[in-house]
């Protein structure tokens, strides 16, 4: 009688135990696609999502959310590993490191879509190494309507998988030229999956192009001196050789991407710049250090997702190691920024200070084609070499401005507002119409891109004039104090010089055209009693047609000098409508 209590009371036991997780697991396979195919395939986008939703059912450690549209129609996800199973990234932050990874930005190189998906398994089934200080969170496919649109040719040179998707989005935009025009739906998805991750370390999955060589591994982390201060200092001398060793001891070795097309990596090559336009260019406004894993095209996929998934891992590894470190540097790195006179911008090469590497490489040969008749480019892969090759990693600011007190933007402009307003930028609405006396830019040459690029016809080399007037405000119009989290975006947005201006990126463009003009016959009356009535203008007038032939040949232009030097001429033209307040 005993025995038969005994085993009832076993059996009721039993039944309310929690038999989920077991039974799920023998229900799901999680072999990937990868796996299943000897290495030879990569997932389609609709596998992909279905193995994170299945990973997320079975095991309490990993959670998927979906965050925002794209341009697909499609929305993004972010998929989370936290060993101690929270996923609010604000109670996290206090004792753990984020580590955030991005895939499919080109769906083509899809190595990492693979690496991830069998890293996130690997470690919800507890079968590799947990990192006890760092979650880790990735966007499975950032580029979905280019995952979408799968094809087998687009990667002419590259070396698998069968099937792949396509560089271009749904809009037919390069992501990875995005990050500050925002032009498609899947960028400002992203800036609200960045900002609510607030990683401390950001990394892109990519395969390289280029030149020919033994590694199947390249790194290209933030240019160092761009990024500036310790973190940038961490970077150069701890971060990089912190992953370079570790990828060693694994019998990986990995080298600086290789930066060079149409020619041969042994005359020696540069570090890319990645300016804010770039994933790890952005992620650096936010004092988040950034690297992107390059697998080299030629080697084989099955080669290049097991070294992308080592990659992931020894970086994971690193950031475990130094988490409390890199979380006091960024602190450091923003405080002294914002104490900062100056704002450095439009790094250059520094050809006095070379960095030498023992490369890897093939020896290069030129042959005759067979196609075009012309001289070709050949590696001989019988021929590998090691030799010294000089690397120029570092790089010097070749301009700078003053740092403001903080900008005032027009509500007008509701475009960049828009923008600033999706990176979390703290801004200060005016309460009621002021007038003050603000430092205003005045747009004295740029060029124009002649071919469009992205979507835009963007600027460069523009220069400023500066003085200071007085400005109406209307109530609405905002002002925005530098000294925030977002100060670096700030002045790599809004200073109209920096590269990755919203200035150079066209927001602006409506002021360069003049509005207003003149019928000459009219305007000649007015024009000779304007420099009556302002000798010192008509004696500049006569100095510059003695001083300029062309001019002085040109009765159209002469009145036209004459017109903008007047007050019928429109304060508007060529006045950039940002406006600076000074410390």
């Amino acid at each position: 009688m005993k025995k038969i209590l005994f085993l009832a009371i076993f059996a009721l036991g039993l039944s309310s135990c929690d038999f989920s997780n077991y039974i799920l697991e023998q229900d799901y396979d999680f072999t990937t696609v990868f796996e299943k195919s000897g290495g030879t395939e990569t997932a389609t986008y609709t596998e992909i999502i279905d193995y994170y939703e299945d990973l997320a059912a079975v095991y309490s450690t990993i959670n998927l959310k979906r965050i925002g549209e794209t341009d697909s129609g499609e929305p993004l996800h972010l998929v989370t590993y936290s060993r101690n199973r929270e996923f609010d990234f604000e109670n996290l932050r206090a004792d753990h490191s984020v580590v955030m990874i991005n895939n499919g930005i080109h769906p083509g190189e899809s190595d990492g879509i693979d690496a991830t998906m069998m890293l996130f398994r690997d470690l919800a089934q507890d079968s590799i190494a947990l990192p006890e200080n760092t979650v880790i969170a990735a966007i499975p496919v950032y580029n979905v309507g280019g995952a979408l649109n799968r094809n087998s040719f687009t990667r002419t040179n590259q070396n698998g998988p069968k099937a792949y998707g396509f560089r271009g989005n749904a809009q037919n935009y390069d992501l990875n030229r995005d990050f500050i025009k925002a032009d498609t739906k899947n960028t400002r998805s992203f800036y609200e999956i960045f900002h609510l991750v607030d990683p401390d370390i950001f990394i892109d999955t990519h395969v390289s192009n280029g030149a020919d060589y033994q590694y199947t591994l390249t790194h290209l982390f933030t240019q160092h001196d761009q990024m500036g201060g310790a973190l940038g200092n961490y970077i150069k001398t701890d971060l990089r050789p912190a992953l370079e060793k570790a990828l060693k001891k694994k019998d990986w070795e990995v080298t600086p991407y290789v930066n060079v097309f149409g020619d041969v990596p042994e005359k020696g090559f540069s570090q890319f710049l990645d300016t804010p336009r770039y994933s790890t260019g952005y992620a650096a406004l936010w004092n988040t250090l950034g690297v992107m894993v390059e697998t080299h095209m030629l080697k084989p996929y099955d080669k290049r997702v097991r070294g992308t998934y080592e990659f992931l891992r020894s970086m994971i590894d690193l950031a475990d190691e130094d988490t409390e470190l890199i979380k006091k540097l960024r602190a450091k790195d923003l405080k002294e920024f914002h104490s900062k006179n100056n704002y450095a911008f439009d790094f250059v090469i520094d050809s006095s200070e070379v960095s030498n590497l023992e490369f890897k490489g093939y020896e290069p040969k030129r042959i005759p084609s067979e196609v075009t008749g012309f001289e070709r480019l050949k590696y001989d892969t019988t021929r590998p070499f090691t030799k010294p090759v000089d690397y120029y990693d570092n790089f010097t600011a070749s301009r700078e401005v003053k740092m403001p007190q903080g900008y005032i933007v027009p509500q007008a402009w509701w475009p960049v507002l828009d923008l600033l307003e999706m990176n979390n930028v703290e801004m200060i609405p005016f309460e009621k119409d002021t007038s003050m006396v603000v430092e205003v830019y005045t747009i004295k040459n740029y060029e124009t891109r002649e071919n469009t690029y992205e979507g835009h016809y963007p600027h460069s080399n523009v220069e400023v004039e500066t003085n200071r007037q007085k400005v109406n405000l209307r109530k609405g119009d905002v002002f925005i104090p530098i000294k925030q989290k977002a100060a670096k975006y700030l002045m790599a947005t809004l200073e109209p010089e920096a590269s990755d201006s919203f200035f150079n990126w066209n927001f602006f463009d409506s002021v360069l055209q003049q509005k207003e003009g003149f019928s000459p016959y009219v305007f000649e009356e007015i024009a000779r009693e304007f420099l009556d009535d302002h000798p010192e203008i008509e004696e500049e007038f006569m100095a510059k047609k003695t001083s300029d032939p062309e001019f002085a040949a040109n009765w159209y232009a002469q009145l036209a000098w004459i017109h903008k030097k007047s007050e019928h001429y429109e304060s508007s033209h060529l006045r950039y409508p940002v406006f600076r307040v000074n410390r």
